[in-house]
């Protein structure tokens, strides 16, 4: 009965241990972070670079052995999500189906880079190496760094896109995950190669969703219904979904410029009158045309003979040649934004009649569909005629992958641009099925909390990514205490796969430290780890947002990942760096406490903020009334209180008044629970008003429970 319910992870121990002995003479080397099972066979070998040689085969064997399997319960099915084998307390007001998301530390990661490494030293990331090991990263191998999450306290790994993605028009080497060619199939590139055609890619996201479920941990997948591939395969079935343009317009295809609005301003029903007055809007609006099946149906129907005879040819190379016409590339839906046209997406039609407002600046009754500001932002300009069959298509990914995998949850990409009605419908499905599933809104401003909670969603990506690596403005102060007043829960996070790494910022190692814990304790924040921050990565996935100039160059010039980007390029993080446990071994530290005052933490009722003795202190406190049962009293008092001071210690005051007068705490002793810099002991330092004075190191955080 086990087996059945953890069906793929014990078809992948089989297929691993079988092949054990094909292993034995291999050179394949791994970070020796990827070992937080105990792993000691004989053949291993410590390189004093902080690899390990190991015997891929038995490593990842013993990994499901020794560490996953002994934690199976005989009573829980690990093919569905996490929470449909649990009892969730969701008698607290106003909680919705997936708050857990609430108590949880996230861990995000693109498989393809988290588990790329050069296992064979051949100073190159291979598809293939001579061993036919493949190098970049795959489900198999991410079973291996649940350990290491694990220690570290993470209990949720959100995953970039994992469906099959374009190589048509890629960036980069390897192109965006988020250009996506089929929503319904996982993508082959993340299949391992050390399973051969025994495993499906399929088969093996499965068993790590069993694996990631075994150990308590949810998964969360990325969706993008708002965007495709330009060759997605509804292309060939269901052309009219799209947005079709002249290839003779390719050359000259861009966001058009419209005068007199600002850079990078959003469309608003203001300002649609001077859209449509524009040129450039006029002769934009020129290159479209309807799509090629309604055009000629005979011809069409040709073109789809001929895909379905030889399902490798490349549609849209055949439709441009026969019709003259192809997809038309995205862009940004901000007026006068000034990067180019995103090439290799495109927008999905959701309306098959245009924007209902536009029509009044434009005669649009005899103009094919076409993609502008207004059409972008179909959250805000709608049109009459609903595209029934592509929203039912787009609102069936969730509930396929719930069905097939056990998923526990969902972002929306761009769901701030699609109509609320459909949001709604995507919402709705998935929790028919699963009341606990969590959605995570890419809503990035504060002010889009509360609609963004009353339309279902459980937390908001927020805008810390952007706040707190500024310490010196103070805007990391105004970004922690302000996220009590948030009608949702937000990311406390200090980076994600669209910015800049905190260890490439100024503060460097001891912000990035400093930040990492205090994001354990931040009211209504969830704690956010993006791939690689744990071993201080400086080199972004993607250069989206809040960066600089120089950003994709953070490497030394000789690094071979010098100027790429992991989202688009062949990239292993440098999981090897010196100072690589340290973070790692403080969140494990710091994580158990935020676990043992959990209900304390995220009961926001019980927190209150602490100030210092003056408005400008590089300082941050947090402090909670305990309410856990395993404490006698009520008045216990658990304080964070760090530093943001990078580069000089600070000594400081810590006004406690509100805390004593709130909690009834009069206490003049503070035991110190954690300190990045000191050991465990008592602390007497209190002023004749009952203040606490502290003297903190650069960056350094202090836990105390008084």
């Amino acid at each position: 009965m086990i087996k059945e319910k953890i069906s793929n992870l014990n078809k992948l121990m089989k297929i691993l241990e079988k092949r054990i002995p094909e292993g034995e003479n291999q050179n394949y080397y791994i970070p020796d972070l990827w070992n937080c099972f105990g792993y000691n066979s004989n053949e291993v070998e410590n390189l004093e670079n902080g690899e390990l040689k190991v015997n891929p085969y038995k490593f990842y064997h013993n990994c499901i052995e020794q560490y996953i399997l002994p934690k199976v319960n005989c009573d829980f099915d690990y093919t569905r999500s996490v929470h449909q084998n649990i009892n969730l307390e969701s008698d607290v007001y106003g909680y919705i189906g997936g708050d857990w998301i609430k108590k949880s530390s996230v861990y995000s990661m693109q498989v393809r880079t988290s588990t790329s490494w050069d296992h064979n030293h051949s100073g190159i990331l291979e598809d293939l190496n001579e061993s036919n090991i493949k190098e970049t990263g795959t489900f198999v191998k991410t079973i291996a760094l649940l350990p290491l999450l694990k220690k570290m306290g993470i209990d949720t790994i959100y995953l970039l896109p994992v469906s099959t993605h374009s190589t048509r028009v890629k960036k980069g080497e390897m192109g965006s995950p988020y250009a996506i060619k089929n929503f319904f199939q996982i993508d082959e590139e993340l299949k391992e190669s050390m399973t051969g055609k025994s495993l499906t890619v399929e088969e093996e996201f499965s068993a790590f969703v069993e694996a990631c479920h075994i150990l308590s941990i949810k998964v969360i997948i990325d969706i993008i219904p708002r965007t495709a591939a330009r060759d997605n395969d509804l292309v060939i079935s269901n052309p009219e979904w799209f947005y079709w343009a002249k290839t003779s317009e390719m050359e000259s295809y861009k966001s058009p410029f419209v005068n007199g609005i600002k850079e990078n301003s959003k469309p608003s029903l203001s300002e649609l009158e001077r859209i449509y007055s524009s040129k450039e809007v006029v002769f934009h609006i020129e290159k479209f045309s309807n799509a090629p099946n309604l055009k000629d149906p005979k011809k069409w129907g040709k073109v789809v003979k001929a895909y379905e005879e030889d399902r490798n040819i490349d549609f849209i190379n055949l439709i441009e040649s026969e019709f003259g016409l192809t997809v038309a590339p995205a862009f940004s839906d901000c007026i006068n934004d000034p990067q180019p046209a995103w090439n290799d997406i495109t927008f999905f039609r959701l309306y098959l009649d245009h924007p209902k407002e536009s029509g009044k600046f434009l005669c649009l009754e005899e103009k094919p569909p076409y993609i502008l500001f207004d059409v972008i932002k179909a959250n805000i300009f709608k049109g009459n005629v609903i595209n029934e069959d592509l929203w039912n298509t787009l609102s069936s990914i969730i509930p396929e992958f719930q069905k097939k995998y056990g998923i526990d949850g969902a972002r929306i990409d761009m769901g701030h641009s699609l109509p609320s009605e459909l949001v709604h419908r995507i919402i709705k499905i998935p929790r028919e099925s699963d009341p606990e599933f969590c959605f995570i809104a890419e809503e990035l401003y504060p002010i889009g909390a509360e609609v963004s909670r009353v339309m279902g969603y459980n937390m908001i990506i927020g805008n810390g990514f952007m706040m707190e690596p500024r310490n010196v403005e103070h805007k990391t102060h105004e970004f922690m205490y302000n996220s009590v007043n948030l009608k949702t829960a937000t990311y406390a996070c200090a980076e994600t796969h669209d910015t800049p790494r905190i260890a490439a910022r100024e503060g460097g190692r001891v912000l990035a430290k400093a930040l990492a814990t205090l994001n354990m304790f931040m009211p209504n924040g969830v704690p956010f780890i993006n791939s690689g921050q744990e071993v201080y990565e400086t080199q972004p996935m993607n250069t989206g947002l809040d960066c600089r100039d120089n950003e994709m160059y953070m490497l030394p010039e000789n690094d071979v990942f010098f100027g790429k980007l992991s989202l688009f390029d062949k990239f292993a993080l440098h999981w090897c760096n010196y100072g690589r446990w340290e973070l790692p071994d403080t969140l494990e530290a710091v994580s158990k406490i935020r676990e043992t005052f959990i209900d304390s933490i995220t009961n926001l009722d019980n927190f209150i903020p602490l100030g210092f003795d003056n408005f400008g202190t590089p300082a941050i406190g947090f402090s909670y009334i305990i309410n856990n049962r395993r404490w006698k009293t009520h008045d216990n008092v658990l304080m964070i209180i760090g530093s943001t001071e990078t580069y000089w210690p600070i000594d400081c005051t810590v006004f406690l008044s509100n805390l004593r007068n709130a909690s009834g705490n009069s206490s003049r002793k503070a035991y110190l629970m954690y300190s990045s810099i000191e050991h465990n002991r008592d602390i007497y330092d209190f002023d004749d008003d009952f203040n606490l004075k502290l003297h903190l190191a650069p960056g350094e955080v202090k836990i105390l429970f008084l």
